[in-house]
């Protein structure tokens, strides 16, 4: 079988929570018997986030070959319940390290290296290698439609998409509905900028996932699905979660893996989240509480030490 890639970018503004949504759905499709992997890109200039401020970024995940990743890579792992490598985070930096060292080796035969076809052309490479051996890769898109840093690697999985084809590739988008309490109601307007952006850029997706704090109205999520130009049961509601291990179960409620197996050509998908629902009760409902202080150095941005919480969590959870 082919590798299926499941493209996610992100619409209206930073922070939707890009990487929990697609860990949960590969998180899914794992449970389904997929094996599946990720892929984060990262489109700042910096090599890696090694060097970088952890109040600027977070912390830096360090995968088991020694690479210095995105700390959503640490979600990944949490998720999946796997060990990740360097192949699965790159940055622009990297990229064009890459084609500038092909470069001055003459790789390109002397030719004149530009944006498209060359850095796309690497960027399809990276993905493609990370996918290898996969049924299924979920690949984030790091900033938002509309940024120029992000527009190479749009181009790049734009291309992947045809050359793939439809049942090989899919392109999800996270976006925002915001509620405005003046006013009293939901606004899809930015969710419908938005697609406008990325179709604009060339990318028609065939699912929505809908940021909101109010429960999204069936009126309004058929209003999306129309003005978007996406499928009644692509429109997908991702509201605030007690816990960030509830959302897959919020996506299950919703049957995502319906659309998804559809179009990607897949038998029903039914994941096997029986282990994931009785921890994630302990994890909401814990019976138990215990304190615990840790001294740190960059305590003013809580994702400074991301996976030191995360771990206590899960350990709490696993022994309550």
């Amino acid at each position: 079988m082919d590798t299926k890639y499941i493209f996610i970018t992100g619409g209206v503004l930073s922070s939707l929570g890009k990487g929990i949504a697609s860990a949960s759905i590969a998180t899914l499709l794992k449970n389904s018997g997929l094996k599946t992997s990720m892929l984060k890109i990262d489109p700042y200039l910096n090599m890696d986030p090694g060097t970088m401020s952890p109040l600027e970024h977070g912390e830096v995940f360090v995968t088991e070959d020694g690479a210095e990743t995105d700390l959503d890579l640490g979600h990944y792992e949490r998720f999946l319940d796997i060990n990740l490598n360097k192949q699965n985070n790159f940055t622009t930096g990297q990229v064009y390290q890459s084609v500038i060292t092909k470069e001055r080796r003459g790789d390109y035969l002397g030719k004149t290296i530009q944006v498209i076809p060359h850095v796309t052309n690497e960027i399809k490479d990276k993905i493609k290698a990370a996918g290898a051996g996969q049924d299924a890769l979920v690949v984030e898109i790091g900033g938002t439609v509309g940024d120029i840093e992000s527009l190479p690697f749009l181009e790049a999985i734009r291309e992947l998409g045809i050359e793939l084809g439809k049942k090989n590739s899919l392109f999800v988008h996270l976006t925002l509905v915001p509620f405005l309490s003046a006013a009293g109601e939901l606004k899809t307007k930015p969710t419908q900028h938005s697609v406008q952006e990325l179709r604009r850029i060339g990318i028609a997706p065939g699912l929505l996932f809908c940021r909101t704090e109010k429960k999204l109205p069936e009126d309004l999520r058929l209003k999306i699905a129309r003005s978007c130009g996406v499928d009644d049961d692509c429109v997908v509601e991702v509201g605030d979660a007690k816990s960030i291990y509830e959302v897959p179960l919020k996506f299950m409620a919703q049957d995502v893996l319906v659309p998804i197996a559809k179009k990607l050509g897949f038998e029903r998908l039914v994941p096997n989240m029986d282990k994931w629902r009785d921890l994630v009760s302990k994890i909401i409902k814990p019976e138990n509480t215990v304190k615990i202080a840790f001294v740190g150095k960059y305590l003013k941005l809580k994702e400074s030490y991301k996976s030191l919480t995360e771990s206590l969590i899960h350990a709490g959870a696993n022994l309550d």
